[in-house]
């Protein structure tokens, strides 16, 4: 599983912890009704999670899109703005989980956070 977090939103450590755990937690609910046999290898094998980052909104749209043209599940998460940021800010983007080779094909060209 990746998580997809933009550099172009202030966010604090706990802030931006919030939104990946949202992310894995809805990716990893809908893998295991939509992919189950993915979900069941990612979760024997200690649930792995990688943050990367992009440059802004229309980045992460990018890296969406074609996770999903892989067949990929994704989730982009929008927060509340009840703390740090405006109301229905998308934050970042949830990917798989899935096979190493396919996520690395939609997300291995990121950095890590």
């Amino acid at each position: 599983m990746v998580i997809v977090i933009r550099r172009d939103i202030k966010l604090s450590p706990g802030k931006m912890a919030a939104q990946v755990a949202h992310a894995a937690v809805n990716c990893a609910l809908i893998a295991k009704r939509r992919t189950p046999r993915w979900f069941d290898k990612w979760y024997s094998e200690g649930q792995r999670k990688v943050v990367v980052r992009v440059q802004n909104l229309q980045e992460l749209y990018t890296v969406k899109v074609g996770a999903e043209d892989l067949g990929l599940v994704t989730s982009i998460i929008t927060d509340a703005g009840m703390t740090e940021i405006p109301p229905r800010t998308v934050t970042c983007l949830g990917i798989g989980p899935g096979p190493e080779a396919i996520v690395d094909k939609a997300t291995g060209h990121l950095k890590l956070v």
